[in-house]
C-alpha cells in the first residue's frame, strides 16, 4: 500500500484505486478557495435559473417528440406501400391514415398505435409551443440585444443567456471561448501548424454558436465573408468554420458585456428598456 506522501498511480495500489484522486482534488480545491485572491462567490439570478429550466424543458420535449415521430414513421412503413415522408408531422400522418382500413389483426394494431402516436405528437407540439412562448417572453424581459446579431433568434438567445449567466465571471473573451469550446486546440506536427475543434466546454452553448455560424453562412453577412476569406487562404470547411465560431464567440461576448454595462448604469427606479 502506498504511503500518504506517495503520488497516486505509483504502481503499488490495486488498479481500481491507483487512479483515484478525488480526495486530493478536493483538498486542492479547498486550499485554492481559502488562499487564492480575487475569487468571488458565484451567484445565479433567479431569472436565469428560470430561463435555464425552460430551455432544458423545451429541449427535452423536442427530443421526446423526435423519438415519437420516429416510432410513428416505423408503423407507417408497415401500413403504406410507399412508406411515409421524411419530414413527418401529425397532420400529414393523419391524412395518410385516412385511406388505410386494414382488417387483419397485425395491420389493424399498427393503425391503432399510429393513431395514438399522432395524438401524442399533437400534445407534444402544444407543449413545445407553450415553452417557446415562455422563452420568448423571458428573453424580451431580459432586455438583451443578442437578437440584434445575425443568426441569433429568440430561442438561441435564450439558450445563450441560460448557459452563460453572469458574463462578468469571464475575465476575457479568450476565457469565454474556452468555456464554450470554440477555443482551438493546437495539433501541430513538425513545421506544420494546425488547430482542431475543441470537444470540451459547454456543448449547449457551443451548439448555439454553431447555429449562429451556419445561419450566417447561408446568406450574405460579415460571417460569410470571413469564412470565404479563410477558405481562400487554403483552409478546409471544418477549419474555416472553427475560425468563424471563434470569431462569433468574441462578438457574443462583447454584446453580453455591453448589455451588462447598460443594466449597471440604469437607475434603480427606471424599468428595463
Amino acid at each position: 500500500m502506498c504511503r500518504p506522501s506517495w503520488p497516486p498511480g505509483c504502481g503499488c495500489c490495486p488498479p481500481d484505486t491507483a487512479a483515484k484522486n478525488d480526495n486530493a482534488d478536493a483538498i486542492s480545491v479547498g486550499i485554492a478557495a481559502l488562499t487564492a485572491t480575487g475569487l468571488r462567490s458565484a451567484a445565479v439570478e433567479q431569472a436565469i435559473l428560470a430561463l435555464r429550466a425552460l430551455v432544458e424543458h423545451r429541449d427535452d420535449v423536442v427530443k421526446t417528440r423526435t423519438q415519437t415521430v420516429n416510432r410513428l414513421h416505423v408503423l407507417l412503413t408497415q401500413l403504406l406501400p410507399g412508406g411515409a415522408p421524411r419530414n413527418l408531422d401529425a397532420d400529414t400522418a393523419a391524412g395518410l391514415l385516412r385511406g388505410v382500413r386494414p382488417r387483419a389483426a397485425g395491420p389493424a394494431t399498427f393503425r391503432r398505435l399510429a393513431v395514438e402516436l399522432i395524438a401524442e405528437i399533437r400534445h407534444l407540439d402544444r407543449r413545445i409551443a407553450t415553452a417557446t412562448d415562455q422563452i420568448s417572453a423571458a428573453v424580451a424581459a431580459s432586455a438583451t440585444t443578442l437578437t440584434q446579431l445575425r443568426g441569433i433568434g429568440e430561442l438561441t438567445a435564450g439558450k445563450i443567456l441560460a448557459r452563460v449567466g453572469d458574463i462578468s465571471r469571464f475575465r476575457s473573451a479568450a476565457a469565454f471561448a474556452s468555456y464554450n469550446g470554440t477555443a482551438p486546440i493546437e495539433v501541430s506536427s513538425g513545421d506544420v501548424t494546425r488547430h482542431r475543434l475543441s470537444r470540451a466546454g459547454d456543448r449547449q452553448l457551443n451548439c448555439a454558436l454553431h447555429t449562429m455560424a451556419i445561419s450566417q453562412l447561408q446568406r450574405p453577412s460579415p460571417g460569410r465573408e470571413y469564412y470565404l476569406r479563410k477558405r481562400a487562404e487554403g483552409k478546409g470547411h471544418k477549419e474555416a468554420l472553427r475560425c468563424l465560431k471563434r470569431r462569433l464567440s468574441d462578438v457574443v461576448y462583447r454584446q453580453l458585456l455591453r448589455d451588462a454595462g447598460e443594466r449597471a448604469n440604469q437607475p434603480l427606479d427606471q424599468p428595463p428598456t
